[in-house]
């Protein structure tokens, strides 16, 4: 699968001057020839905090986002790099910096929170970037964490309470504090990062408007992402150097700084999970570029991105790739089988029942949420057209080539004809004799091949009047022996006939067969899908429900039993909501079994009725008879 290594990072998101935001074509480019699972790293935060360096490093670079030694922020609007992942063979790393939050030049709050809105929506691990210490400025500094329920939809219809399924679909929350100089103590003991950052967001008791103040980003931040992260940065250098830091050797960096910034890699490296869609499709980076552009293009024309809106817009664009995919794995292989026509029937069923599963395998790595099975039929009839063109081309080169063998074997035949040699006394023996030897050879030279009891047929028929003419100019042969030659030739002519529906009726049972088998194939693969695709949504409302718990029992431990409460009554109603999306999903599903099986037999029925045409017509001994010479 196609992969991506970025020398320099790319804008991928710009800033206008009449402040509306558009994605950038070359981004987009890029992003398309990645057919990687990709694990996005955004980071957020306040302007001239260090943020490129961060992503500099996850790139394994010194130098690329641009660091700024000023006042002003560098980066303005999203830029994008993307480097193969140092620990996930087979996945891109898509890095993202974003400007800065609270730009004095701005001064433009509401597009701040869109900036930081568009870095969770597309992120898989987000990482908040701050100075000094996490104190109540610093978490009311991530105000924009509290105006995301205003920011993003879950649904497309307007529901109270859908942000708490943020839950299901927010990235990893890193919080990485940079120059951190104070001791990690609570209560007079030492305390892990982790535990210094659930300390900075332990709620405070109370229902008063001050209380409620404080409360708020801490609750939406514990309720959105519940998997959090701390890593406190000491100064890397002194500062005099920190101007200066993107051209600093390690060994001018602070041991301690090196130690947290390893350890925080290593973490982005070992725990960032592949970005997904809503229902756990995983993204890659054709599908990324969509989503960006589309959540981007939303929010420039005044509209709030909606998670389920896209997986439906994304749905469309994949599935129709999906189809083009699987007709092009299906089509490729027939066009090189094509290129040794004739084939035996057997190898081509063979071969379209191999390409068939391969075609239906191309389609399920990329389609999701094909409710209703409409991608799904869709492939299935356009294979079956191409079956059935190749199938009639192969047979028409089959019938050229057994003409042409028939044709090459007759020549002598004719041009006794033309000689005028069976005209003469018992020339009747000599041409039945000759035809007889034509048929042994042709017969030997066509076995197994298609329709060549069907050429052998016309060409008996057509050599029908010469043995008429030829059997009643032949003097030796009295009126008696005549008419008994008549009905020999009538007989091994309706023996042909019987032949040619015979092989008539073996090419229809194969065709039945490889349908019958496709069919199978396209059924397993289909429930192998449903079953995957089931799995992955009850692991996602699994994780969601885990982290709810987990938040709830804090929340009891921390003495908040209201809060609590009200969070049992959450989850009540999201087991709920889970239970019913799943049993919908299992419902449309079945029903598109169901369909798929309805086609299969409908078509088999089809082509049952085909063939008993083709049985009674053997039964009956073949066509209308004629003249012939064996």
């Amino acid at each position: 699968m196609a992969s991506v290594g970025m020398q320099v990072p790319v804008c991928l998101v710009e800033n206008g001057a009449d402040g509306r935001m558009s994605v950038q074509q070359e981004a987009l480019q890029i992003l398309e020839q990645i057919q990687q699972p990709v694990v996005v790293v955004a980071v957020v935060g306040l302007y001239r905090t260090g943020k490129s360096y961060l992503m500099n490093r996850l790139a394994g670079k010194q130098t690329g986002f641009a660091l700024g030694s000023t006042i002003e922020s560098k980066t303005k609007g999203i830029w994008m790099w993307c480097v193969p992942h140092p620990n996930k063979p087979g996945h891109t790393l898509v890095l993202l910096d974003t400007e800065g939050l609270g730009d004095v030049d701005k001064g433009d709050s509401k597009h701040d929170t869109q900036i930081f809105s568009l870095a969770v929506l597309l992120s898989s691990t987000l990482v908040y970037n701050s100075r000094g210490t996490i104190d109540n400025r610093s978490v009311e500094e991530l105000q924009y964490v509290t105006e995301l329920a205003e920011y993003i939809k879950v649904k497309s219809s307007d529901e109270d309470g859908e942000d708490s399924e943020f839950v299901k679909f927010f990235p990893t929350f890193i919080w990485a504090v940079r120059d951190f100089t104070l001791e990690r103590k609570i209560d007079g003991r030492d305390a892990s990062e982790d535990e210094y950052l659930d300390f900075a967001l332990q709620l405070k008791p109370g229902n008063g408007r001050k209380v409620n103040d404080y409360n708020l980003p801490r609750e939406c931040i514990r309720k959105y992402f519940p998997s959090r992260k701390c890593f406190t940065f000491p100064f890397p250098t002194n500062s005099e150097n920190v101007i200066h830091l993107e051209t600093l050797a390690l060994s001018d960096l602070a041991p301690a700084f090196l130690e947290v910034m390893e350890r925080f890699c290593y973490f982005i490296f070992k725990q960032s999970p592949v970005k997904q869609l809503k229902d756990g499709y995983s993204v890659d980076g054709r599908v990324f570029g969509h989503l960006v552009k589309m959540y981007v293009d939303t929010i420039s024309s005044g509209g709030i991105p909606c998670l389920e809106n896209a997986v439906v817009a994304m749905a469309q664009i994949e599935n129709e790739a999906a189809v083009r995919e699987g007709l092009e794995a299906y089509e490729g292989g027939m066009q090189q089988l094509r290129s040794r026509f004739p084939v035996f029937l057997k190898d081509f069923t063979a071969e379209h029942q191999r390409l068939n599963s391969r075609a239906t395998e191309v389609f399920m790595q990329r389609c999701f949420k094909d409710d209703d099975g409409k991608y799904m039929r869709t492939l299935e009839e356009a294979v079956s057209k191409l079956f059935s063109s190749f199938l009639q081309q192969n047979e028409q080169t089959s019938v050229r080539f057994c003409q042409e063998i028939l044709s090459g074997l007759s020549g002598p035949l004719r041009d006794r004809l033309q000689q005028g040699v069976y005209s003469t006394v018992g020339g009747y023996q000599l041409f039945s004799q000759d035809v007889e030897d034509i048929v042994n050879k042709y017969k030997k030279e066509t076995e197994g091949a298609v329709k060549a009891e069907e050429v052998l047929e016309a060409f008996l028929k057509q050599r029908g009047e010469e043995s008429a003419a030829i059997l009643q100019a032949d003097k030796s042969l009295s009126k008696k022996d005549k008419e008994i030659c008549e009905q020999r030739e009538r007989a091994v002519l309706m023996e042909q006939e019987v032949r040619a529906a015979e092989e008539k009726q073996r090419l229809l049972e194969e065709k039945m067969e490889a349908e019958r088998r496709s069919g199978e194939e396209r059924m397993r693969q289909l429930k192998l899908k449903m079953e995957d695709d089931m799995q992955r949504q009850q692991q996602e409302a699994q994780r969601a429900m885990d982290a709810k718990l987990r938040e709830q029992a804090q929340l009891l431990e921390k003495g908040f039993k209201d809060k609590a409460d009200r969070m049992g009554e959450e989850m009540e109603e999201f087991k709920r909501k889970t239970a019913e999306a799943a049993d919908a999903r299992s419902q449309e599903l079945g029903k598109m079994m169901e369909a798929m099986d309805r086609r299969h037999k409908e078509a088999m029925d089809m082509m049952q009725q085909q063939l008993a045409l083709t049985r009674d017509m053997c039964s009956r001994g073949g066509g209308d008879g004629g003249c012939c010479i064996l």
